[in-house]
C-alpha cells in the first residue's frame, strides 16, 4: 500500500495525510460507523422490547383518566379517578406500609451487603464461593417458594418460635400479628443483599491500596480509613445500589401476596401499594383506578429519585 503526504499547506493548514486517495479522517469516520452498527445490534433487543412498551404505556394513561372494568368499554371521567384517591383509606394504609418498608429495609439491606463485602475484600480462602452463597438469596429472594419457606419459619410454630421455645420465651406469631408481620417482610428483604454486595465488592476491588497506605502513615485508625477513604470512593456505587433498592422496594409485591394470601393482612399491616393495585385491577376489576393508582406510583418513584439525584451533588464524589 502506498502513502502519499503534500508538505504543501493551504492557509498555514496542513493538508491531511491520504492512503491510496483516502484521507485518514474517513477511515475512522468509517471505523466509528462499524462500531456504532455493532452497538446498535446489542441494543436491537431492547429497542423491540421498548416497542412492545410503547402501546401499553400510553394505554394505561387514558386508562387512567376513565371508569373501566374490562367487561364494557372504557368511559371517560377525567379526573375522578384520582379525587378518588384523596380519600381511599385502604390506599393511604398502602402507602404507609411500602414508605415504611423501603425507609427501613433499603439502608438495612446496604449497610449489610457493605459490610459482608468488606469482609470478603480482606482476601479470605474460598472467596468465589462465599460471594456465590451470599449472592444466592438475591436470585431466590422474591419467588414464591422463598416466601412460602419465610412464611413456615416465622408461622407460629415455626422455627422461630420453636427455638424461643427451647429458651423459655413464647413467641408470637410473626407473620399473623400485625405488630410483626412487616417486619418480617423487612428481614426478607435484608436477607436477600447479594445483588448489592457483588456490586460493593467490585467497586471495593478499584480503590488503589495506596490510599490506605498513606492515610495509616498519617495516622488513620480502621474507622477513619474507612470514613475518609472508602466512603467517599464507594460512594458512587453506593448512590447506585441506594437508586436501584429503592425503585425495587416500591415494587414489591410478591412477598406481601404471598405472605397474606393476597389480602395484605394481618390488618393490612402488609398491604403493599402493588398489591393493593392487583386487588382493584384483577379483584375488583376497576382497571381505570388502578392505572391511576400506577401513575401515581410512578411519579413517586420519580421524584424520590429526582431528590436522591440532587442530594447525590453534596455526598457523591467522582474523579473528576
Amino acid at each position: 500500500m502506498s502513502v502519499s503526504s503534500d508538505a504543501s499547506t493551504r492557509a498555514g493548514t496542513p493538508t491531511p495525510p491520504r492512503v491510496d486517495g483516502v484521507t485518514a479522517a474517513s477511515i475512522r469516520a468509517r471505523k466509528k460507523l462499524r462500531n456504532d452498527r455493532a452497538g446498535y445490534l446489542f441494543l436491537l433487543p431492547w429497542f423491540l422490547g421498548m416497542l412492545f412498551m410503547v402501546v401499553p404505556f400510553f394505554a394505561s394513561l387514558y386508562l387512567a383518566f376513565t371508569d373501566y372494568n374490562l367487561l364494557n368499554p372504557p368511559g371517560w371521567i377525567g379526573l375522578e379517578n384520582f379525587r378518588t384517591m384523596l380519600g381511599d383509606a385502604k390506599l393511604h394504609q398502602s402507602l404507609k406500609v411500602t414508605f415504611v418498608y423501603s425507609f427501613v429495609s433499603v439502608p438495612l439491606s446496604l449497610a449489610v451487603a457493605l459490610g459482608v463485602a468488606m469482609i470478603l475484600n480482606r482476601g479470605i480462602r474460598g472467596l468465589p464461593v462465599y460471594r456465590a452463597v451470599f449472592y444466592l438469596p438475591s436470585l431466590l429472594g422474591g419467588s414464591v417458594a422463598v416466601v412460602l419457606l419465610w412464611r413456615y419459619i416465622f408461622g407460629l410454630d415455626g422455627v422461630v418460635n420453636q427455638f424461643l421455645g427451647w429458651v423459655g420465651v413464647e413467641g408470637p406469631g410473626w407473620t399473623s400479628d400485625p405488630q410483626y408481620a412487616l417486619t418480617t417482610l423487612i428481614i426478607l428483604h435484608i436477607w436477600t443483599f447479594g445483588s448489592p454486595m457483588v456490586i460493593f465488592l467490585a467497586g471495593l476491588r478499584q480503590i488503589p491500596a495506596l490510599y490506605y497506605e498513606a492515610a495509616a502513615i498519617d495516622g488513620a485508625n480502621r474507622f477513619q480509613q474507612f470514613r475518609s477513604v472508602t466512603l467517599p470512593l464507594l460512594s458512587p456505587i453506593i448512590f447506585f445500589n441506594l437508586i436501584q433498592s429503592l425503585i425495587a422496594s416500591f415494587q414489591t409485591f410478591t412477598q406481601s401476596f404471598v405472605m397474606s394470601n393476597g389480602t395484605g393482612q394481618p390488618a393490612d399491616s402488609t398491604l403493599f401499594y402493588n398489591l393493593y393495585l392487583y386487588q382493584k385491577g384483577f379483584t375488583e376489576f376497576d382497571m381505570g383506578y388502578a392505572s391511576a393508582m400506577a401513575w401515581v406510583l410512578l411519579v413517586i418513584i420519580a421524584l424520590l429519585t429526582g431528590l436522591n439525584f440532587v442530594a447525590a451533588r453534596y455526598w457523591v464524589f467522582y474523579d473528576n
